[in-house]
């Protein structure tokens, strides 16, 4: 998360189609919003084309952006294209060579201004760019913590398959820990991701207990 999440004044939105006056312009059909979110699936697919997840196969980055899209649009029931396209992007201007610039060109402001605000200051050392995505959290739009959500769910699921080449089982306790803060400032957001989220922090919960050493009975 950016430490400014300050918005855009523009407002150019290639969703809609702008005719010479007020009663000439018109939402995109059906097939004109298809035919964005594949061109966003594509350019989103290029940019990320030689990236890597960390786990032990190296699963294609892609998967992930694809992945919380489609989190938002089969579990949490979400259906606006402007969050889908977002979703996709998320990553891009953070990992990538993308410019805010150009995801205004191609996919107009609004989704410019909700990746901007998912999108952390690299320069910014990593314990701050964390704190910064949990105290900037309540702050954000509704669209942007929809894709919060959906991303800290994916990411979830992920380390309950397995565990990231590298990372240590305390590196994991923190993560889970952090993810929950960043969630916990996303609340009244989607009951249906947040379900799902608190399902899986309370099942670490309970693997914690049945693992901790301090119920392990002292041998003699």
């Amino acid at each position: 998360m950016e430490n400014d999440i300050s918005v855009s004044c523009v407002n150019h939105d290639p969703l809609t189609v702008v005719g010479s006056c007020k009663l000439c312009s018109r939402e995109l059909t059906n097939a004109e919003l298809l035919s964005i979110v594949i061109k966003c699936a594509n350019f989103v697919a290029i940019k990320h084309k030689d990236q890597r997840r960390k786990d032990e196969n190296e699963t294609p980055y892609i998967n992930h952006p694809i992945g919380v899209a489609n989190i938002l649009v089969q579990e949490g029931n979400i259906h606006d294209p402007v969050v889908i396209i977002a979703a996709l992007l998320h990553d891009t201007v953070e990992d990538t060579d993308t410019t805010f610039e150009e995801i205004e060109t191609q996919f107009g402001t609004e989704v410019r201004n909700i990746v901007k605000e998912l999108t952390d200051d690299k320069s910014l050392p990593k314990v701050e760019r964390k704190r910064l995505q949990i105290e900037n959290a309540p702050k954000c739009s509704h669209k942007a913590k929809l894709v919060k959500l959906a991303d800290k769910l994916y990411n979830l699921r992920d380390l309950q398959k397995a565990i990231p080449v590298g990372w240590s089982e305390d590196r994991v306790k923190e993560y889970f820990k952090w993810a929950k803060a960043v969630v916990d400032g996303c609340r009244r957001t989607n009951f249906n991701l947040e379900r799902e989220l608190d399902l899986i922090f309370a099942k670490k919960v309970s693997q914690d207990r049945e693992s901790c050493t301090c119920k392990r009975p002292l041998i003699s």
